[in-house]
């Protein structure tokens, strides 16, 4: 689109620490766990020093062989460090595949065998207990960011290799493969560009300057492996924002985090969003000095939305939800204050970003697309990846002339609101939205931290809760709740930690689905 193309030079990962050190060089970024590739760093270090160490990570790599337009996949235990080898791969102009620490090890190997020969940048613990000895065979080499391993090679033997120059790549050349969610089977590899990176960071770039006027903290909950990492670093290192990196999600510690050293930008998974809702009564205000809540991967519930504005005691707290995929990058935006009630329709994500995206909502059955009848939702985005690697006809059937088909149904309103009601995969012929009904869910019981509705082996709708305190709903309680929804089964309690869930901690619903109909058959 238009504002997305003007001057878009590409991303350039390979330099962001520089060029933000030049910029702001005392920055801060502070972390809530040890970087594997430097231990002894610390838990705070300046802008300069995080260029400083992508810079020395980039010359090992090209010390190990690491060459201009080699594949480099990146799959290590959880840390920071993964995005910060991701930017010193590209700094020699190699392109970083990010596979999830979630990965099991038969999913890594086969997406290892779709990269086609690449180095393989893992650690001693991921070798020894999870990966197939067949992983050497389909990589070109196996580096090791720490840790030991016979059949590896460690970075660690290239310390104080001769620093390279920066190896700059085309602004349309791949700079940066991601996978997907992998909901529905294994994940498929996503390719970006510089340049459709770039067209990513605008609208979010304007979408943070239009509510955020001066220097802010932000802390972060972000899959270190997902493309929106890395417009909100460039975004925050670019404009001199300290920042905080969390790992951890658990509400205890990032509360004392937070009440250490107080954002006022969080951006975190909407799961994770719902497990800080109990932040809101802790009497230390953790939340108090929020002025933007930012979540860009899924619908976030409204009683999520509510309770987090009132715990701030900025004059005028925002939360942003940014629709979008990984395939395209945000597409579609909404604000909420604190005058939306925690019933208020969590459906509508918003509208698009005048000249630079755009979206329809296409019939399923010839008949125009309403509430009653959702039509698939497409949209329009110089951000959408280049390809799938390995998979180019899998992409090429989810465009139409320039619009691609987010696989989700929904409808527009008169206004041109998008209204998200369900992935086209998670349909419940005659239920409705399954979405809206656990928004309702949520906001008339407080004690939910979680519930999905799937379908059963016969086409039932069957809700699975999960409670703050791990102790089932009772059935009077549940059918209070549900009084004036579409019917449903009674629920099923599990744990919340017992849910099958993504990267980005989205529940894996299919998965989920399977594991009742065999829990269900083996009774």
């Amino acid at each position: 689109m238009l504002l997305q193309r003007i001057a878009n030079r590409g991303i350039r990962l390979g330099t962001l620490f520089d060029r933000a050190a030049s910029r702001h060089p005392t920055n801060v970024m502070i972390f809530d766990h040890d970087l594997d590739v430097a231990p002894d760093l610390g838990r705070r270090a300046t802008v300069a020093e995080m260029a400083d160490l992508v810079a020395e990570q980039a010359s090992r790599l090209w010390a190990a062989k690491v060459r201009p337009g080699e594949r480099v996949v990146i799959h290590k235990s959880d840390s920071f460090d993964i995005t910060l080898l991701a930017c010193a791969a590209a700094r020699i102009g190699a392109v970083p595949v990010l596979l999830s620490p979630k990965l099991d090890g038969a999913t890594v190997a086969e997406l290892v065998r779709r990269a086609d020969r690449p180095h393989l940048l893992t650690d001693g613990a991921k070798l020894e207990l999870e990966l197939p000895d067949s992983v050497f065979d389909l990589a070109q080499s196996v580096l090791l960011a720490s840790g030991r391993h016979e059949r590896a090679v460690e970075l660690a033997r290239f310390a104080g290799a001769r620093r390279v120059d920066p190896v700059t790549m085309p602004p349309d050349h791949p700079t940066l493969i991601t996978h997907t969610s992998g909901t529905t089977g294994v994940p498929k590899l996503a390719v970006h560009t510089g340049r459709t990176l770039q067209a990513r960071y605008r609208p979010q770039r304007m979408a943070i300057a239009a509510v955020i006027r001066k220097r802010e903290t932000i802390a972060m909950h972000v899959s270190f492996v997902h493309s929106r990492l890395f417009t909100a670093l460039a975004i925050s290192l670019l404009n001199g924002f300290p920042i905080v990196v969390l790992n951890d999600s658990d509400p205890k510690r990032a509360a004392d985090l937070f009440v250490q050293l107080r954002p006022g930008i969080l951006e975190a998974h909407p799961n994770s969003f719902m497990r800080w809702e109990e932040l809101a009564d802790d009497r230390r205000g953790p939340l108090a000095n929020v002025k933007l809540f930012s979540s860009t991967f899924d619908a976030i519930h409204p009683r999520t939305v509510h309770r987090l504005l009132r715990a701030s005691r900025r004059r005028a707290p925002l939360f942003g939800q940014l629709y979008g995929q990984s395939e395209v990058g945000p597409t579609v935006v909404r604000a909420f204050t604190r005058r939306h009630r925690p019933d208020d329709d969590g459906r509508c994500v918003g509208v698009p970003f005048p000249g630079m995206t755009d979206v329809r909502v296409v019939s399923r059955d010839g008949q125009p697309p309403s509430e009653r009848n959702p039509g698939h939702i497409e949209v329009r985005s110089d951000g959408r990846i280049m390809t799938y690697l390995g998979e180019s006809e899998r992409y090429a059937r989810q465009l139409s002339d320039g619009w691609w088909r987010m696989g989700d149904v929904g409808y527009r309103t008169k206004r041109g609101c998008l209204h998200l009601l369900d992935r086209e995969v998670d349909l419940i012929p005659g239920f409705g939205s399954t979405l809206a009904a656990e928004d309702a869910l949520l906001a008339k019981l407080d004690r939910l931290s979680e519930v999905i509705i799937v379908p059963s082996e016969d086409g039932a709708a069957v809700p699975v809760v999960c409670t703050k305190d791990d102790e089932p709903v009772s059935l009077a309680e549940w059918r209070r709740a549900v009084a004036g929804l579409p019917a449903m089964a009674d629920p099923v309690h599990w744990r919340l930690a017992d849910l099958p869930q993504t990267a980005t901690t989205k529940i894996k619903r299919l998965e989920l689905a399977k594991l009742l109909t065999a829990a269900a058959q083996a009774e």
